[in-house]
C-alpha cells in the first residue's frame, strides 16, 4: 500500500512545537501535544472572547501580533482607581502577564516592534498633560534608554518594525500636529507631513505601506471619516470609513487593514471595518463598544486584538481577539 510520502511526495513534519508562522496547506505532528495538525484559512470574519488584562486599561498602546503582544503603559484617568501608566503587559495568544514596567512611565505614546524586540516613544507622564520626548527599546525582558524623539508626540499613528518604525500625527500637548517620524533601528529622520493634523487614529501597514483612518483633527467630539496611506515618502488620501470615529483601534496591512471601536460623539462604537485595497466595509461587531485611543495590536495580520478602554474614564480588562475572512488558521485533526 502506498504510503502518505508516495502520494504526495513527502513526510508530514515531525515537531516538537507548532511553527511561528505557518501557511495555508502546512501539516505537522506536535509531538508535544500528540496532535496532527494543519493551517487553513477562515470563511468569515469573526471576534471571540480573549484573556482578561491583569490590569484594567484605558490610553494604553500596544503591538505585536495575536499571539504575541505587547501592552503599555495604562493611563491616568480610570475607575475605579488609577493605575501606573508605566505598567506593560504581554499577550501569549490566551492569557496576559506582567512585564518588566517602563522605565519612564507615560500613557497614549507610541510604539511599534514585536512583543520580543520594540520601540516606544513619546506619550504623556502621569497627571502631566506635557507631552514627552522619552525613547525606550524594549528586548523582551528589559527596557533601556535611547535617544530622545526630536518630535513630541502622543495618541498618534504607531507602526512598523524596531528596525524600520513609523510614528506619525498626534497630539504635543500644545497642538495636533502633521509631522511623520521615521525610525531606522538607531536614529529618528523626518518622513512625509500629514494632509491633516489629527490624534487617535486607528493604523496599521509598515513604515512604508501604512495606513491611518478616522481620528481628531480638533476639538471636534465626533472625530473624522478620513483615510490616508503612506508609500514611504509622502501620505495619500483614501475611501473615506463608513462610520465617524476617533480614538479607534487599527491593524493589518494597507491592503486588509483592520479598524474597530472608536467614539461618535455620543457614545463608544461597537463596529469594525475591514480595507480591501479599494474601500472600507463594516464587518464583525464587537461584543463590547469600546473608546479611548489605546486598545490592542499593530499586526501586520488582518488577525490581532482590541484589549482594555471602553466608555469614557472606564478601565476594561476584556481583551477580544479579531480573525479576518482568509487569515491561516491552525486547526486539529480527530485521530481516533
Amino acid at each position: 500500500m502506498a504510503d502518505y510520502k508516495g502520494i504526495k511526495g513527502f513526510k508530514v513534519q515531525y515537531l516538537s512545537a507548532d511553527p511561528s508562522n505557518p501557511i495555508v496547506g502546512q501539516t505537522w505532528y506536535n509531538s508535544t501535544s500528540k496532535d496532527l495538525k494543519y493551517t487553513g484559512a477562515t470563511a468569515t470574519a469573526s471576534w471571540a472572547t480573549g484573556g482578561a488584562l491583569t490590569n484594567g486599561a484605558t490610553y494604553s498602546y500596544a503591538t505585536g501580533t495575536q499571539t504575541a503582544n505587547l501592552q503599555v503603559g495604562k493611563g491616568p484617568t480610570q475607575n475605579p482607581s488609577p493605575v501606573s501608566p508605566g505598567l506593560v503587559e504581554e499577550y501569549n495568544g490566551t492569557s496576559w502577564s506582567p512585564a518588566t514596567s517602563l522605565g519612564t512611565a507615560r500613557y497614549a505614546g507610541g510604539l511599534f516592534g514585536t512583543q520580543t524586540s520594540a520601540i516606544n516613544s513619546g506619550g504623556a507622564p502621569a497627571g502631566d498633560p506635557a507631552i514627552g520626548i522619552a525613547t525606550e527599546e524594549y528586548n523582551g525582558s528589559t527596557w533601556t534608554s535611547l535617544t530622545n524623539n526630536p518630535v513630541r508626540s502622543g495618541w498618534g499613528i504607531h507602526v512598523g518594525i524596531e528596525t524600520a518604525g513609523l510614528l506619525a500625527g498626534g497630539w504635543n500637548g500644545t497642538a495636533y500636529i502633521t509631522n511623520t517620524q521615521e525610525y531606522d533601528g538607531s536614529t529618528f529622520s523626518a518622513g512625509g507631513s500629514l494632509p491633516t493634523a489629527a490624534s487617535g487614529q486607528g493604523a496599521g501597514g509598515t513604515q512604508t505601506a501604512a495606513y491611518a483612518a478616522g481620528g481628531e483633527p480638533g476639538p471636534s467630539p465626533a472625530g473624522t471619516n478620513a483615510a490616508v496611506s503612506y508609500d514611504g515618502s509622502s501620505w495619500s488620501s483614501l475611501p473615506n470609513l463608513n462610520t465617524t470615529r476617533r480614538g479607534l483601534n487599527g491593524f493589518g496591512s494597507q491592503t486588509s487593514g483592520v479598524v474597530s471601536g472608536g467614539y461618535n460623539g455620543t457614545a463608544p462604537v461597537g463596529t469594525a471595518e475591514l480595507y480591501d485595497g479599494i474601500s472600507w466595509n463594516t464587518d464583525s461587531p464587537m461584543s463590547i463598544g469600546r473608546s479611548t485611543h489605546g486598545q490592542g495590536g499593530n499586526s501586520s495580520s488582518a488577525a490581532g486584538l482590541s484589549v482594555g478602554s471602553g466608555p469614557p474614564g472606564a478601565n476594561l480588562k476584556a481583551t477580544e481577539e479579531y480573525t479576518g475572512a482568509g487569515v491561516a488558521v491552525t486547526k486539529t485533526v480527530t485521530v481516533s
